[in-house]
């Protein structure tokens, strides 16, 4: 059976949103540093992605703010300084404890659940000394308040910010001493949804945020 052109496009799309994601979780990472050129010929050979995929992939992550377009030159990795990153925190105080809000006030069962589940996955991680997917059940956790909150506006704002921040929060997550901080702070945001208390659980986004800054001055 032949393609359609509504197949085709729906797996270009899923392509480029593949490309895009395994791009941004490796510039998130460290993988590449920043203000590291990004050659669409090397990463196409790399995801074995078509240019155009790729290129597609890199204008997203550009208006996302993780990715540089150079006027004739290409692309790069964009430098996040600390200092950057400190006041795109001090901004998602406030978005990222309104969508903490909204979704204990309207959390359902099944979603408690997941959270529980979710809280004693993070637990483990480090327990167990697993940073790499101790950061990873972070973003998860990130990515479900900003869903369940179902704040579409808010939710798109706290997706970009997150999106240029993360990469500093994943080197402090990558310390353990750190990792068994933030692992009591992030309990403590789901302990306020799973309660389906809105004030205690932007309260825990609010001091959760407010001890990254910390950290990052101390790094700084």
């Amino acid at each position: 059976m032949s393609m359609t052109a509504e197949d085709a496009a729906a797996s270009a799309a899923t392509s480029e949103e593949r490309v895009t994601d395994v791009i941004r979780n490796a510039i998130v990472r460290g993988e590449y540093a920043p203000n590291q050129r990004l050659i669409e010929a090397d990463l196409s050979d790399t995801f074995a992605a078509s240019r155009a995929t790729v290129r597609t992939a890199l204008l997203e992550l550009a208006n996302e703010g993780l990715v540089e377009r150079l006027p004739n030159r290409g692309s790069r990795v964009r430098a996040i300084s600390v200092e950057e990153a400190i006041e795109i925190l001090e901004v998602r105080i406030g978005v990222e404890g309104l969508c903490a809000a909204k979704t204990a006030a309207s959390v359902t069962d099944g979603e408690i659940q997941e959270f529980l589940h979710l809280r004693q996955d993070l637990i483990d991680a480090v327990a167990d000394g697993d940073l790499v997917e101790y950061s990873r059940l972070n973003q998860r956790l990130d990515e479900r308040v900003r869903v369940l909150s179902r704040h579409h506006t808010a939710s798109e704002v706290l997706a970009r910010l997150h999106a240029q921040s993360v990469r500093h929060q994943f080197k402090l997550s990558s310390r353990p001493q750190r990792a068994k901080v933030s692992v009591l702070e992030h309990a403590a945001i789901i302990d306020a949804i799973v309660a389906r208390d809105p004030a205690a659980a932007e309260q825990a986004v609010r001091a959760h945020l407010l001890s990254v800054i910390g950290a990052l001055r101390e790094v700084a």
